[in-house]
């Protein structure tokens, strides 16, 4: 996988002016192919995350409405795990169990967030974790500029938002293991996971939420 280092992100008018001249840059660093082969735990299901493109796929039918048509630009938090990925997302996680009990919390939080854990509580490594949550610019970018100088993510700009990833070998298993980030008009999507990437997972819920 190649991956390109990307310039710091600012906030205040800086990161505004960043974050336009980004926007031209043709997105890079697609999510990793995990090495399911050789694991305990490997999945036949685990395949590539989404590569960031700026035509991003069809929206769910189920995907949640802006909130007040006349409010553009604010929107919900999806309500509904299954709902904001899309059919071809879904067919990837084949038989995996969505928001298994073992897992809990999971499911829409009190705080309005939504957590939404595919894997099966009996395997070791093959799992995704997704938090989708409100959270305004300023935080939202201390976060990802914390986590592409500290932590080495590599970040970037598709789909009017900016997402940061990177992936590593898992300690104890011969798979992969990642995290990748979007966060666009006042909503973040933060996803973890071991060995289990389907195809476009990223790009299908900015999708569902963003339209």
């Amino acid at each position: 996988m190649r991956h390109r280092r990307s310039p710091r992100v600012v906030m205040g008018v800086v990161a505004a002016s960043v974050l336009l001249a980004l926007l031209t840059l043709t997105a890079c660093a697609p999510e990793p192919i995990p090495q399911a082969s050789g694991g305990p735990t490997g999945s036949a299901d685990a395949g590539p995350t989404a590569t960031a493109t700026t035509a991003p796929p069809a929206s769910s039918s189920a995907a949640p409405t802006p909130i007040g048509s006349a409010t553009p630009g604010v929107y919900a938090v999806p309500t509904d795990c299954a709902a904001m990925v899309n059919s071809s997302v879904i067919a990837q996680f084949g038989t995996t169990p969505l928001n298994d009990p073992a897992f809990d919390p999971t499911g829409v939080q009190p705080d309005g967030s939504l957590i939404c854990v595919w894997g099966d509580p009996r395997a070791d490594t093959t799992r995704l974790m997704t938090t989708v949550t409100l959270m305004s610019r300023g935080p939202a970018l201390d976060l990802l500029n914390q986590l592409a100088d500290t932590q080495g993510f590599t970040c970037f700009t598709p789909q009017g938002g900016t997402r940061c990833e990177k992936t590593w070998q898992n300690t104890q298993y011969p798979v992969t293991d990642g995290r990748t980030l979007f966060w666009r008009d006042g909503i973040l999507i933060d996803t973890k996971f071991s060995n289990l990437a389907p195809t476009g997972y990223t790009d299908s819920i900015v999708s569902s939420i963003f339209g």
